[in-house]
């Protein structure tokens, strides 16, 4: 429990959220001489999602461990606190000013900090069953994997018997290893798109259990008064079908958790609902950084720590070096309708000498793809690779050499399509 007398006035980085890239980040930073880190957690204990996964594998690229989520938080907690990272719980972050000025909530009232820089660290949740227009009447019986697993690893509660899973993303087949530990029996798993979203090895899981994946459905409505009874939808012909079942796990679909940066002066990227960056995690205000899940689509626990870990020693840099990076300078324009995002989604050219950054441009893709992905400044192109891939598939553009070279003007990614 945090108290107003443990919140200091002032630090050097203010983290605000404690999952896995959050406790990454502020643990290398002491690693690397940084004292006055702080990291504001709004649940009663950092750790983030891997601590509602009662389920491998956890921790494996990290610490050469296999763990289950619960004891991979645990880990990340022990080790910021030996290193002295200071993580402030049940601390709400209401309002982030320019500058790093922060309003913070507590159960005992309201304070202010000011920090040297601020990162936020906020990750993702699923998309709600409105968000996904998910129709027919509101029963009991719908949640979200993130519930789900909260309600029986954190409480021991069985609120169905038999659901129907919606999504074939990673988590999704991650919720069929949550069902068991409880003995609930999933009935089918539900995708509204013609492939898998995860890797097609996924749905040989389902498969071996006996689970039906339903590929290609439109227009899911739910139906039930006080319990769900039943989930109805199209298939590719337009027929209808209707499943009995008590319960809906609504999967994935993940967003960032940016709900601080609504009504903040920071720039938003409205393809990925996160902040616009630059290449060291830099937002429009510079002494704001972001890293981990709110940057794009929900990505493990091991990449979000990598990331955190890499933010470290941008952010040492940033903190310790006499050359600071220069403002944003270019945008990244997409010029294909099959590219969802691009992050960071700006450059700071020329790149400052010796300073830490991040090493790829992201992407993600609305539907499947093959051909050349190409960026470009003007008539220039700077990278071109092939690319065959499928939404929610991580691509990566190597930043180097490429963006220590001169670039006249605008850049642009595209691809060139073979149809």
């Amino acid at each position: 429990m945090t108290s107003l007398k443990h919140i200091p006035p002032s630090c050097q980085v203010a983290i605000v959220g404690g999952g896995p890239s959050g406790l990454a980040l502020a643990t290398e930073l002491k690693n690397l001489g940084i004292d006055d880190v702080v990291i504001l957690e709004r649940q009663v204990q950092a750790g983030g999602i891997p601590q509602h996964c009662g389920h491998y594998p956890f921790g494996f690229w990290e610490y050469k461990r296999l763990l289950k989520g619960p004891d991979y938080a645990h880990l990340l907690r022990n080790k910021a606190e030996d290193a002295g990272v200071a993580i402030l719980t049940n601390c709400h972050v209401t309002n982030l000013a320019p500058g790093g000025h922060l309003s913070l909530t507590t159960p005992n009232g309201s304070c202010k900090m000011l920090a040297d820089r601020v990162v936020l660290a906020t990750g993702v949740r699923e998309s709600s069953r409105s968000q996904r227009l998910i129709g027919g009447q509101r029963p009991q019986g719908v949640l979200s994997t993130g519930a789900l697993q909260s309600m029986i690893y954190q409480h021991g509660k069985r609120p169905f018997k038999h659901p129907v899973i919606l999504g074939s993303e990673l988590v999704s087949f991650s919720a069929i290893l949550t069902c068991r530990h409880m003995g609930i029996k999933p009935i089918a798993m539900i995708e509204e798109k013609e492939r898998v979203i995860a890797r097609s090895f996924n749905a040989l899981f389902p498969k071996l259990l006996g689970i039906p994946l339903i590929m290609g459905t439109h227009n899911l409505t739910i139906h039930g008064r006080d319990q769900v009874e039943a989930l109805s939808y199209r298939d590719r012909e337009g027929k209808i079908h209707q499943i009995e079942t008590d319960g809906v796990i609504v999967s994935g679909h993940f967003r960032p958790e940016s709900a601080l940066l609504l009504n903040s002066h920071l720039e938003m990227d409205p393809a990925t609902g996160g902040p616009k960056v630059d290449q060291y995690g830099r937002t429009n205000d510079e002494h704001v950084f972001s890293t981990g899940n709110l940057l794009r689509s929900a990505e493990t626990s091991a990449w979000c720590w990598n990331e955190g870990h890499k933010m470290a020693h941008i952010l040492a840099d940033n903190l310790h070096s006499e050359q600071t990076p220069p403002p944003i300078t270019h945008s990244i324009e997409l010029e294909h309708e099959a590219l969802r995002f691009v992050m960071p989604q700006c450059l700071s050219l020329p790149p400052a000498k010796n300073h830490q950054r991040m090493e790829h441009l992201q992407i993600r893709l609305n539907r499947a793809v093959k051909g050349l992905l190409v960026l470009k400044s003007g008539d220039k192109i700077l990278w071109s690779g092939a690319i065959n891939s499928r939404p929610e598939r991580r691509i990566l553009i190597p930043l180097d050499p490429w963006i220590d070279q001169p670039i006249p003007g605008p850049l642009s990614l595209t691809i060139e399509e073979k149809r």
